[in-house]
C-alpha cells in the first residue's frame, strides 16, 4: 500500500501553493512503538527499532523517528522513517538527495549543525538556517517564530490526526500508517486552500 500513497503526497504536494513557497522547513519528531520492555522484547519492530531521546519532552523512548521535509504551510515534501537512534543528518541527507533544493531556504532544528551537512546543503544550492547553538557567536538568532511553524506541523499529525496512536505492529503497517496520515495532512491542506479555508483547521472533518 505505502508505493501507492506516496505518489499521493508527492501530487498533492506538486499541486498545493506551499510547492511555489521558496521556503521547506526541517525536522523529525519521535514515533513510539513500545510503552515497556516486555513489548519491547516480544515486538516484531525487535532488531529494527531502537531506543532514543526526545529533546522537546526530555524523555527516552522505543520506536523510530519520522523525517518531514515541508512547505512553509505544512505540505510534506519528502519524509522517512528511521530507527530512533540514527544520525539525524545522515538521515536527513539521504531523504534530501530525493528532491530539488537549488534556489530554496531550508530552516532545520540546531540539531542538524554541523560544518559537513550545512556544505552539503550549500553544494545542492539552498541556503541552510538554524538556530544558533550556545557556544557559537550570534549568527541567524533563535528563528524561534519560523520554528513553531514545523512544531505546528507535527502537533497536527499527533493531535489530530493520531500519529502516535499508530498501532502498528509491523514494519509495512507502521510505514503505511505514517503515509496514511502525511496524505490526510496533504489533502487538508488542499482542500481547504481551495475552499479559502485555514490550513490546518482540520476539525470540521473529524465529525
Amino acid at each position: 500500500m505505502t508505493p501507492l500513497i506516496e505518489p499521493a503526497i508527492n501530487y498533492l504536494a506538486f499541486c498545493s501553493p506551499g510547492w511555489c513557497d521558496q521556503l521547506r522547513l526541517l525536522d523529525s519528531t519521535p514515533v513510539p512503538c513500545a510503552a515497556s520492555r516486555e513489548t519491547v522484547r516480544r515486538s516484531e519492530f525487535a532488531g529494527i527499532a531502537a531506543y532514543g531521546y526526545c529533546r522537546s519532552h526530555s524523555r527516552y523512548f522505543w520506536g523510530f523517528r519520522l523525517y518531514l521535509l515541508c512547505a512553509s504551510d505544512g505540505t510534506p515534501i519528502a519524509f522517512e522513517l528511521a530507527p530512533a537512534n540514527a544520525p539525524e543528518r545522515e538521515v536527513a541527507r539521504e531523504m534530501l538527495e530525493r528532491v530539488p533544493l537549488a534556489g530554496l531556504t531550508v530552516i532545520a532544528d540546531k540539531g542538524f549543525a554541523g560544518a559537513e551537512f550545512e556544505g552539503w546543503m550549500a553544494d545542492r544550492g539552498a541556503e541552510f538556517l538554524r538556530p544558533d547553538r550556545k557556544d557559537e557567536p550570534l549568527q541567524f538568532g533563535s528563528l524561534g517564530r519560523v520554528r513553531q511553524w514545523i512544531e505546528s506541523v507535527f502537533w497536527t499529525c499527533k493531535g489530530q490526526l493520531g500519529l502516535e496512536r499508530h498501532g502498528a505492529r509491523t514494519l509495512p503497517g507502521l510505514c503505511a500508517r505514517v503515509g496514511l496520515r502525511l496524505l490526510a495532512l496533504a489533502a487538508g491542506l488542499r482542500h481547504n486552500a481551495e475552499i479559502g479555508q485555514p490550513g490546518r483547521c482540520f476539525s470540521a472533518y473529524g465529525h
